[in-house]
């Protein structure tokens, strides 16, 4: 073997950051670029609000019981079918939103665009992960930070992006926009990644649970319809939420291929406290994205290109924070800088109003950038150390579920603060949820001393794998 020939086994293959990036994007960009387009889909159905806010929570749905699916799929048949069936449901979501007579028609595309963003990040952190026992290099920083870049920095630029195409072509070319990424996602899939056998014995007879998923799809569908309008008479759907989840956790111990084996989080307390944190972020982030979008245009009165360009500086901000810190093994303080920087951003939002500068605007987006850069890397970092590693697909598919469980409570709060209209007063009751959430996201992360462990991991995480 030549030296050259050497060096190239012992690296991570570079050629998989391109599938990689491309396939994990698909999903925050649709998850972002729905926020300056609602009102423009609104005014062309001539459908309200509460209608609408089903374009965001299809999406959620789908992707919540599409990810931990997927993810399993992934763990059992390695990743190249599965981003490739992803990728050929995203394109034919695209074309979907392009020709939909009405807005019914737009939800299912959004549910489709659900399912096919679904295999990306579950795929990543796989190739990830194998890459590390092919090379020997327990976790390349340097990929985690590029994907942590292109996944979680992406959800910014969405609105400003949606904005641009919204100008040039329309909100169509919201949807339009993915029948190209899913043309490059194929060809690169087809190309780049590996034709991997099943890893697991008997894996070719794998039972998919029907009745998990439905007991799962019920749990989230109950939770989501309460969340939207919470009151004392719809605690009658929290109550079935619970059911739903009890007879799913009942379920899930007992299939011998369960939808989500909840034995992931047996003995692993950590994790369910990454995945808490992961819930309270993406509530924030996401409040932010929706709540603080909507007002931008409603409240504030900017177009939606405008609206879009406001938040560029969190994109930009991110990216910043992202690329200079991504290289640092320390995760604790990633995650206590961002959950302190929430906390500011959410109280500068208090003194925003419909006759604010500019400048106080771009202030709430910088600060704001901050914990997106920080706090999205740490997590996907803290999960990468503490799942089990024949279960990482499955373990990160469902970090998206709790995330996105997280954007739908967003959804919903900011329906209710907005409930009559997308005022000042809305804002600052959503800016005091927000600095609750994020107070609680802190004081988790500065109680939890199972972060000391994931720092010496990730301090040593540069050197070879041992053996076992």
């Amino acid at each position: 073997m030549s030296a050259s020939t050497a060096a190239r086994t012992d690296r991570f293959d570079r050629r998989l950051l391109a599938p990689m990036m491309l396939g994990s994007i698909l999903n925050p960009i649709n998850s972002s670029i729905i926020a300056v387009a609602l009102v423009p889909i609104a005014s062309a159905f001539g459908a309200p609000p509460s209608q609408t806010a089903w374009l965001v929570s299809a999406l959620y749905l789908a992707t919540s019981i599409g990810q931990p699916l997927v993810g399993r799929l992934v763990d059992t048949f390695g990743p190249r079918r599965l981003f490739l069936i992803g990728a050929a449901l995203t394109g034919i979501a695209g074309v979907l939103g392009v020709f939909a007579p009405n807005l019914g028609v737009l939800i299912a595309a959004r549910v489709v665009l659900g399912f096919g963003t679904c295999a990306g990040y579950p795929a990543s952190m796989y190739l990830i992960r194998s890459e590390a026992d092919r090379t020997g290099i327990a976790s390349p920083a340097g990929v985690l930070t590029a994907l942590s870049v292109a996944t979680q920095t992406i959800a910014v630029i969405g609105p400003t992006l949606g904005g641009l195409l919204i100008g040039l072509g329309g909100w169509r070319a919201t949807f339009a926009v993915n029948i190209p990424l899913a043309v490059a996602c194929l060809v690169l899939g087809a190309l780049v990644l590996p034709r991997t056998m099943p890893v697991t014995p008997g894996a070719d007879r794998l039972r998919i649970d029907l009745l998990g998923i439905v007991l799962f799809a019920g749990t989230l569908v109950s939770l989501l319809l309460f969340l939207m309008s919470i009151g004392v008479e719809t605690l009658w759907l929290l109550g079935l939420a619970v059911l739903f989840g009890a007879a799913f956790a009942w379920r899930s111990l007992r299939a011998p291929d369960p939808f989500i084996d909840v034995r992931v989080f047996a003995g692993n307390v950590p994790l369910l406290v990454t995945y808490a944190r992961g819930v309270l972020a993406a509530t924030v982030s996401y409040c932010f994205l929706y709540g603080f979008t909507q007002w931008l245009e409603g409240g504030r009165g900017l177009s939606p290109s405008q609206a879009g360009l406001v938040l560029l500086p969190t994109f930009a901000t991110g990216i910043l924070v992202a690329t200079l810190t991504g290289r640092r093994p320390e995760i604790r303080g990633k995650l206590v800088v961002g959950a302190a920087a929430q906390v500011v951003g959410c109280v500068v939002v208090l003194f925003a109003g419909s006759g604010s500068p500019i400048a106080l605007l771009l202030v709430v987006a910088i600060v704001l950038g901050i914990p997106q850069g920080l706090v999205n890397l740490a997590v996907q970092n803290t999960l990468y150390h503490q799942a089990d590693p024949a279960r990482v697909g499955a373990s990160a598919g469902l970090l998206r579920t709790f995330m996105y469980l997280g954007a739908m409570i967003a959804s919903s709060a900011s329906g209710a603060f907005f409930h009559h209209g997308t005022t000042d007063a809305g804002l600052h009751d959503l800016a005091w949820f927000m600095a609750g959430t994020a107070a609680l996201f802190l004081v988790i992360t500065l109680v939890d001393r199972s972060l000391v462990r994931v720092d010496r991991a990730a301090r040593g995480s540069s050197e070879p794998v041992a053996a076992s």
